[in-house]
């Protein structure tokens, strides 16, 4: 069962290579090579394309794509529309959570199949969360309850970013989701997955907050309250219209 592991990235020269060096090696370590990763470059201006050409070069598996727009969603549906793998799904390139949950997941799409994606969670009753910022506690707290009272979802986390599925249902869900090109792109595409009935994993993971963290807090929210208000205007006002 081969893997598709998509990076997105954005000026990420301080923490790339390490990122795709230290995934090579724990899946080799672990005797797992039906792999590709792919780097989803959207719009870099530092020495990220470099970098990626090199583990280009390094490594068989990796693989670089740059597009022209900025965004984690528009870098997603990229590496989802180029991959290979039977199983498709995103790490932050920093990887906050502990590259151990990749064996994990692995194992899990093996043994289970009725699990079609492995939504990780950093606020799942047993998760281990460090470093958190209070305000970024703050934050994430209260976009998942706004999510839960609006939006009604499920899962306890919305962008823990790990994010692993099944290639047909992640085709299938970029195809019905918005083109939004930012983070919200990612929690919509997993409250669709709800909506339709996806067999989602809820999955506790051991997570490490990473305080050189590119995210703008403030325009991250404003933006977030948007597109809650388009969500609930599609899923609960026009289907009654």
């Amino acid at each position: 069962m081969k893997w598709t592991i998509i990076f997105p990235v954005l000026n990420e020269r301080l923490r790339l290579e390490s990122g795709v060096v230290r995934t090579a090696e724990y899946l080799e370590s672990i005797g797992f090579r039906d792999y590709e990763i792919i780097i989803v470059d959207n719009g870099s201006e530092d020495e990220t394309p470099l970098i990626a050409q090199g583990l280009c070069e390094r490594y068989e598996a990796v693989k670089y794509e740059r597009i022209s727009v900025r965004g984690v969603g528009a870098a997603f549906r990229r590496g989802v529309e180029k991959s290979d793998g039977e199983i498709v799904g995103y790490m932050d390139i920093d990887l906050s959570t502990n590259i151990r949950h990749l064996g994990e997941a692995i194992r899990i799409f093996k043994d289970r199949p009725e699990v079609a994606y492995i939504n990780g969670s950093r606020f799942a009753r047993e998760s281990d969360t460090k470093g958190r910022k209070w305000y970024r506690r703050i934050t994430s707290q209260g976009l998942l309850i706004l999510l839960k009272l609006f939006l009604r979802m499920k899962s306890t986390d919305a962008i823990c970013g790990f994010t692993f599925l099944r290639r047909e249902t992640a085709l299938s869900l970029v195809e019905g989701c918005s083109q939004d090109n930012g983070w919200f792109y990612m929690i919509e595409f997993l409250l669709r997955a709800e909506k339709r009935g996806v067999n989602i994993l809820d999955y506790p993971v051991e997570w490490q907050e990473d305080y050189n963290t590119t995210v703008k807090i403030f325009r991250t929210v404003i933006n977030y309250m948007a597109q809650i208000a388009r969500l609930f205007r599609e899923f609960y006002i026009k289907k009654n219209i």
